[in-house]
């Protein structure tokens, strides 16, 4: 990370760190519902900030920033039978050890798990959101993870990945969380036998508007391909290679 103290930058104090909001953590995408007959789910978290204890706003640009890639994702899966869900926060920010959207995205996955039972999950998160989505991917239901620009602190751990696989996209120009942090992560989950493939983004910064298309195709790809619904793309080949530890840069075709 650079100077700034977390991927989306003000120090918010306020609201009550432990009050508890009813609502469920899983909220499905448009067009999907959950259901016992889930077989397989794909949970996006979106961003947030360091230090903010009080719940997403109503208008969470954040949160508006993973939509595109709920949709892309339910065109990727395209079976009926795959869950396309977000998980809600009850606090905007990490909060120290605290690791709030830690607990929610656990939250979710024991939503799902009492409904559907025990499905395979693909975790796809951005900044904050990446953090927690790589922090949770030791539940057993967990296959991969897709880090969108993720915030990977130096002393991020990663032994709990043994035996997961791990996509990350950064851009490199990114001025909120640093691409280098991420591969220096992905470097110490390969130490850890975990399967890691780093994405070298052309555009996009940290908010990933530049080439979104190619961000939400991507994605979409690496999560169909890491749920067993379809090849992997020829921007991620090297996952399924012997050695997987490679950081490539894709092509516009994606």
């Amino acid at each position: 990370m650079n100077q700034q103290p977390s991927p989306e930058t003000t120090d918010e104090r306020g609201g009550h760190a432990d009050r508890e909001r009813p609502e469920q953590a899983l909220i499905p995408a448009p067009g999907h519902r959950l259901s016992q007959g889930a077989s397989a789910a794909v949970l996006l978290l979106h961003g947030g900030r360091a230090d903010a204890l009080r719940p997403p706003t109503r208008l969470n640009l954040p949160g508006l920033r993973m939509r595109p890639f709920a949709t892309a994702l339910t065109r990727a899966t395209t079976h009926p039978d795959v869950l396309v869900a977000h998980v809600r926060y009850r606090h905007r920010g990490w909060n120290g050890r605290h690791a709030h959207p830690v607990a929610d995205a656990r939250r979710a996955l024991d939503e799902l798990r009492a409904i559907a039972g025990p499905v395979p999950v693909v975790l796809v998160g951005h900044s904050m959101g990446g953090r927690a989505a790589l922090r949770a991917a030791d539940d057993p239901q967990v296959r991969g993870v897709v880090a969108l620009a993720p915030w990977c602190p130096p002393d991020e751990p990663t032994a709990h990945l043994r035996a997961r696989a791990v996509v990350a996209l950064h851009d490199e120009n990114d001025g909120v969380t640093r691409a280098a942090d991420t591969w220096a992560y992905l470097t110490r989950a390969r130490k850890a036998e975990a399967r890691v493939h780093g994405v070298r983004m052309p555009r996009g910064g940290h908010a990933m508007i530049g080439d979104a298309g190619l961000w939400h195709r991507i994605t979409a790809a690496a999560a169909a391909a890491l749920l067993g619904l379809a090849p992997y793309p020829v921007a991620l080949a090297g996952l399924a290679d012997a050695d997987p530890h490679t950081i490539g840069t894709p092509s516009p075709e994606g």
